[in-house]
């Protein structure tokens, strides 16, 4: 048995630092986000100074480099702090991990307090002890909230971080959001926008050749030299650009062709290994993300991807029969349905509108208006993944 570890160590790999691979490393330089990491930086500078700076949103579909330039701008901040011994903080929370009020609340009193165990206080406490904090330190304390949307209580929660500068006789709370949906602010309670006092920065997808660049930054640092061919990046960087642009799904597929040539006792990653990875990655990302969706989400789909596997079509005035497309109204009777069942409340047609339109945020739906042909006009909705997968998949999530 102890012969499997020696095994391991002795193998070869076409690797120097995984790690490197990973999304949630920060490169020195991050090719093709300029524009926005300079945006940032000119936005948040004035809080090394002590002066007011407004709350930030940062909107891009996944892995167009929201995450990486935000931190990336953070480790810079806090460095010119340190140099200067500036007031500052920033405190970065995943929301969708932390993803209530007090969740996030503690975490920030535990940065302020980290000697304290502030378990079991309620979240009144919690949010005076950071205010006492702030205050007292005459601090620009910053709130990084990545996917903030995915906040259960998050009308509570932007509410009591823009009034809380009211309560402040020195120092200053601002808020960084970060999110995959542009229109998540529409959701809010009219008291909280009108709290907000933002600005917005979007990040687009990024190109074939924007892609190429990243790879090849991270070939540079995460492989041997020459172990993964010119082809391998070209076709990893076209995929993820068909892929809506997403520097993750080509980190991870590189990263996945990587282990394949490992596993095959390969020495150089090729073509051959990124398009053996292809399948794989796909399945992971869409397990990853139905797992993460809110409870009213994952019913949805699981209701267009019932109708789906039954065959879904409509008929046009002309005749023609379009094949696993599905009206809004069949789709939103059989969401009730499932409720029911399960025994929840369903929501809103509204809102289900607003779920389609993060599910197709996401690249799990795509929805198109009916046009001409269709008696009246509706949105018509077609599955972007396997029926039976996602179904097979809801099934371990409901208990079924």
């Amino acid at each position: 048995m102890d012969d499997i570890f020696e095994k391991e160590l002795r193998k070869s790999t076409v690797f120097v630092d995984r790690n490197v691979l990973s999304p949630h490393f920060v490169p020195e330089t991050l090719p093709h986000r300029e524009a926005q990491i300079q945006a940032l930086m000119q936005k948040l500078a004035p809080s090394l100074s002590g002066k007011t700076i407004n709350n930030m949103f940062l909107y891009g579909k996944t892995g167009t480099g929201k995450t990486v330039s935000t931190k990336h701008v953070i480790d810079k901040l806090m460095a010119v702090k340190k140099k200067y011994g500036a007031s500052v903080e920033c405190v970065y929370t995943n929301c969708r991990i932390l993803n209530t009020k007090y969740q996030v609340m503690l975490k920030v009193a535990e940065y302020c307090y980290p000697e304290e165990s502030f378990l079991g206080f309620p979240f009144s406490h919690l949010f005076q002890k950071v205010v006492d904090y702030v205050q007292s330190n005459n601090l620009s304390m910053i709130l990084v909230l990545d996917e903030v949307d995915k906040v259960k209580n998050l009308d509570d929660l932007i509410y009591t971080i823009t009034r809380a500068n009211d309560e402040l006789a020195a120092g200053r709370i601002s808020m960084i959001g970060i999110s995959n949906n542009i229109n998540f602010k529409d959701s809010l309670d009219p008291r909280s926008k009108s709290a907000l006092f933002e600005d917005e920065l979007v990040f687009p997808p990024y190109n074939a050749e924007e892609l190429k660049d990243i790879l090849e930054q991270r070939v540079k640092l995460g492989f041997k030299p020459g172990a993964v061919d010119e082809s391998a990046i070209n076709l990893a960087s076209a995929l993820a650009a068909n892929e809506s642009g997403d520097a993750r799904y080509a980190l991870r597929l590189l990263f996945k062709a990587g282990e394949i040539a490992d596993e095959m006792g390969d020495q150089k990653v090729t073509d051959k290994h990124v398009n053996l990875a292809r399948k794989g990655v796909e399945n992971e990302i869409v397990y990853n993300v139905i797992k993460t969706l809110p409870e009213h989400q994952k019913i949805l789909l699981y209701a267009i991807a019932q109708l789906s596997k039954e065959g879904g079509h409509y008929a046009r005035l002309d005749g023609t029969v379009a094949e696993n497309v599905l009206f809004t109204g069949e789709v939103y009777d059989r969401y009730n349905r499932i409720c029911r069942v399960l025994g929840r409340e369903p929501r809103t047609a509204r809102w289900c509108k607003e779920y389609m339109n993060e599910l197709e945020m996401l690249g799990l739906i795509t929805t198109t208006l009916s046009g001409k042909g269709v008696r009246g006009n509706t949105t018509l909705i077609r599955l972007a993944y396997p029926a039976q997968n996602i179904i097979d998949l809801m099934k371990k999530q409901f208990g079924e």
